[in-house]
């Protein structure tokens, strides 16, 4: 069961490394990216600004880093997991001391040449600091309560602080993303029925917290007709956009909707909408099509892994892109609340593309290095 734990201290070449790089998965990255782009030149009225030309622009470093990081070995991932938290965890703490407000909230740190978001970095680096902390452990230490505070605490530390700004989409991605890890670590049953029971007796004390903008939403999804011009809208023309699309749609700048202005927040977190009513049903199965293909190629990357900070790192970084789109297309639809998650890969943002190329890079070194094969023990070593 533990055949990993003999260490393999062997290196791959550079170029052994971009020939072992999987560029189906690549390929696919590159895809949704420019239909991506394609979306947001649609939603500027067939203008390359303001967002366009900003994403394809942002894109090519993008893919520069992606790259890089599939070429570094996973043992220097390993060996520097804790470093990244912390790093990403004091930028959480800077935002609340120096960050930039924006529509209400307090998420972003202005670097001036760059608007960055640290709850979206957050997410990869907490990926590798839990994924580190279980790959040291045996399913007997796993199996003591007292052995699960740490990572528990690494999970829930920058939950805190991103509630503060206050974002609550991410903090709930981030909750879920360490929840996949856990399960797939070996955490048993009992502590997850445990966990879960505790979770719902506290929604009647959370519900207490939150702010008045985030009740609204829960109102607005239970009955978005009642204030159609106001807290309603949002969803409201959502629908009708996505209903109006029919089978193959509108054409390519031709969706009434979003042409028209009344689709809010088109090149953000409704872009999928934007699709959908421009090539319809079948543009939209396309495009969750190929989502599905990112998800079917990071699971089978993660059960070749041959070591376990691997595994666990391609759970982590694989559940966190499915949460994105599953959130996103849910919440265009109204079958959840509103919340600020981006459809990865197609909605505009800097650091949302940043973090996205970030995790895939790392999904790819899992790729690249699967068969290396890395000690629970004796990390120093590495």
């Amino acid at each position: 069961m533990y055949a990993d734990l003999e260490p393999q201290h062997q290196s791959l070449s550079l170029t052994r490394k971009i020939q072992l790089i999987n560029w189906g998965l690549v390929f696919l990255v590159c895809l949704i990216t420019g239909i991506g782009i394609g979306l947001l030149y649609s939603a500027a009225g067939g203008k390359w600004e303001p967002w366009a030309m900003r994403q394809l622009v942002r894109s090519i470093p993008g893919f520069v880093i992606m790259l890089a990081i599939a070429v570094v070995d996973i043992r220097v991932w390993l060996r520097f997991a804790y470093v990244i938290y912390g790093v990403m965890f004091c930028l959480l703490v800077a935002v609340e001391v120096m960050g930039q407000i924006g529509m209400g909230a307090q998420r972003w740190i202005d670097l001036g040449f760059f608007v960055l978001q640290p709850s979206e970095l957050m997410k990869p680096a907490l990926v590798l600091a839990v994924a580190r902390y279980f790959h040291g452990l045996t399913l007997d230490q796993i199996g003591r309560p007292l052995v699960l505070i740490p990572p528990i605490g690494l999970v829930f530390l920058p939950v805190g602080l991103v509630l503060l700004q206050p974002n609550l989409g991410t903090a709930l991605l981030l909750i879920f993303t360490g929840a996949a890890i856990f399960w797939c670590a070996g955490v048993r049953l009992w502590k997850w029925a445990l966990a879960i029971g505790s979770a719902l007796a506290v929604i009647p004390i959370g519900w207490g917290f939150l702010h008045d903008y985030q009740k609204q939403r829960v109102f607005t999804f239970l009955d978005p007709e009642k204030d159609p011009l106001g807290s309603g809208y949002n969803i409201i023309q959502s629908k009708i956009a996505l209903g109006s699309g029919g089978l193959f749609g509108k054409g390519f700048m031709l969706g009434s909707q979003s042409q028209l202005q009344f689709l809010p927040e088109k090149h953000t977190d409704f872009i999928f909408v934007v699709l959908a009513e421009e090539f319809g049903m079948a543009g939209a199965l396309f495009l969750l099509g190929l989502y599905l293909l990112i998800f079917i190629y990071g699971y089978i990357i993660t059960v070749s892994s041959r070591n376990q900070f691997g595994r666990l790192v391609g759970i982590g970084l694989t559940t966190t892109f499915f949460l994105y789109v599953c959130v996103n297309t849910a919440m265009v639809m109204g079958l959840i609340p509103v919340v600020g998650i981006p459809l990865p890969l197609v909605s505009y943002g800097g650091t949302a593309m940043l973090t996205l190329m970030v995790g895939i890079g790392l999904l790819l070194s899992v790729s690249v290095h699967r068969e290396v094969r890395i000690p629970r023990s004796g990390l120093s070593e590495l």
